[in-house]
């Protein structure tokens, strides 16, 4: 499944998306932005998640940490990050390819509003070498994607 699902996915719902293809790891944050060549925050992570009995998904931006103060008000209790292969069974993704496309298995989908700080962002497209180059706005409506404000960014310091 994976990256097959998602290039069956972007061919009926967005046929003008190309699935970008490194050849070289994008498993982590500074991977992908390396492979890229874009500065890290531009990733769009995706973060498996429980809350309580619901499995849902959230992407944000790749310099971004999930604030458990926010989760919880945002999302009724604290969030906690599924184990590797109950991400890959539920998802049909492995880690490191995670992403909101081509899902085995129906979930709810948030989208961070640090990701807004871009014109565009590069998720994961279903493997540990793919991705794709979307705006935030339409990673949001190509996923049903619900804007929530649930993580905190890296402290600038000068």
């Amino acid at each position: 499944m994976s990256e097959a699902s998602v290039r069956a996915f972007f061919a009926t719902h967005a046929p003008d998306v190309a699935i970008i293809e490194q050849g070289v790891s994008t498993a982590t944050v500074m991977e992908a932005a390396a492979a890229l060549g874009v500065e890290p925050a531009r990733i769009a992570k995706t973060l498996s998640l429980r809350v309580g009995e619901t499995i849902m998904l959230v992407c944000a931006r790749g310099d971004a940490r999930l604030s458990n103060g926010k989760a919880k008000a945002a999302l009724g209790a604290k969030p906690r990050m599924l184990g590797a292969d109950e991400v890959e069974a539920i998802t049909g993704h492995p880690v490191g390819g995670v992403c909101p496309f081509g899902l085995a298995s129906p979930l709810p989908v948030y989208c961070d509003v640090s990701l807004r700080d871009f014109a565009t962002v590069f998720p994961a497209a279903g493997s540990r070498t793919t991705s794709v180059e979307l705006t935030p706005d339409r990673l949001a409506a190509l996923t049903g994607g619900q804007w929530i404000d649930i993580c905190a960014l890296p402290e600038i310091t000068e």
